[in-house]
């Protein structure tokens, strides 16, 4: 039997520094990569050498091109990081899921930042956020719900799709009243939009995002204050739409102006609202499901992309009465 043909390929890092995280303590994410590509992969110096088949090869690169912009993104690269690049690459979602541009250097040396689905349910959901104009996307903590929908969201910012995005979240969770908490408005409701913002910090400068809430290009609103509104050309995501009312619900959707999308983010397990009241999510996945240009999304247990331990701590929540 004819023996495939081997070649190898040589990428060059920037730094010591940078191989140094790139390889890993003791190597072991060279190792991972190692093992789940079947390819030879050596750390020496500032590069990396790979050898194996082209396919290999071209699998190998791109698991190191996706872990050295994480890198320079965030400036650490977790193990977590490593497994995602490689789901992304030997699952085939990168070559059929293309990734969300949300930031281009322009003019300067700075690396292009990108978004990328790493499973095959974030994949159909960034699938459906491009094909409709209205997404709920359902799903457990830590599937990338708020992550995927705040990168959609800037993206269509940056190409001047939208001129603005509009963050909204019901504020119930923790029982306290928008009206007894000190501050204006943005003061009150920034709380319950933390996870937004801190997405939007991870994929724009914090400067710039502050310049555009200040020039109200991202707006926050409180749901209750978005009765009577129609927002045009704006990327408009409610998280937690969990914790809406069937009314509430109703009333945010019909906000949608010319030119605008709409994201609905919740988790169906997490919901707060007082018993007996009605979910407006779950009534919207229902009403909604076969309306064109809605696109409705369930996200699995499987696409849990935290710590691995969240996986566990959820299976471990549900395998007992209470949790």
């Amino acid at each position: 039997m004819k023996d495939i043909a081997q070649r190898e390929s040589t990428i060059n890092l920037d730094s010591r520094e940078e191989a140094f995280l790139i390889f890993g303590m003791r190597d072991q994410f060279l190792r991972e990569i190692r093992t789940a590509l079947g390819l030879q992969v050596t750390g020496r110096g500032d590069h990396i050498i790979l050898k194996g088949t082209d396919e290999q090869i071209t699998q190998g690169e791109r698991v190191f091109t996706i872990i050295r912009q994480t890198l320079r993104q965030h400036g650490t690269l977790q193990a977590e990081d490593v497994r995602a690049a490689l789901e992304t690459v030997v699952g085939g979602i990168e070559g059929r899921v293309a990734p969300i541009q949300t930031e281009k250097a322009e003019g300067g040396p700075g690396p292009s930042k990108w978004v990328r689905a790493r499973t095959e349910g974030q994949g159909r959901y960034v699938q459906a956020m491009r094909e409709n104009d209205i997404v709920l996307c359902v799903g457990p903590a830590g599937t990338g719900k708020t992550w995927l929908a705040v990168g959609m969201a800037v993206s269509l910012l940056r190409q001047g799709m939208v001129k603005k995005i509009v963050l909204v979240r019901p504020a119930v969770e923790a029982g306290e009243k928008l009206g007894f908490l000190p501050g204006d408005i943005a003061a009150k409701v920034n709380p319950y939009l933390r996870p937004l913002f801190d997405a939007l910090n991870d994929m724009m400068d914090p400067e710039q995002v502050k310049k555009y809430s200040e020039n109200d290009i991202i707006e926050i609103a409180p749901l209750a204050y978005m009765r009577g509104r129609t927002l045009n050309q704006a990327a408009i995501i409610l998280d937690e739409g969990q914790n809406t009312t069937v009314q509430q619900m109703k009333m945010f959707l019909t906000r949608m102006g010319n030119g605008s999308k709409i994201i609905v983010t919740g988790d169906l397990t997490q919901i707060d609202l007082p018993p007996g009241t009605r979910c407006g999510m779950a009534d919207a996945v229902q009403r909604l499901q076969n309306i064109d240009k809605v696109g409705i999304v369930h996200l699995e247990k499987s696409d849990i992309v935290r710590h691995p331990l969240v996986q566990k701590i959820i299976n471990a929540y549900e395998a007992l009465p209470g949790g």
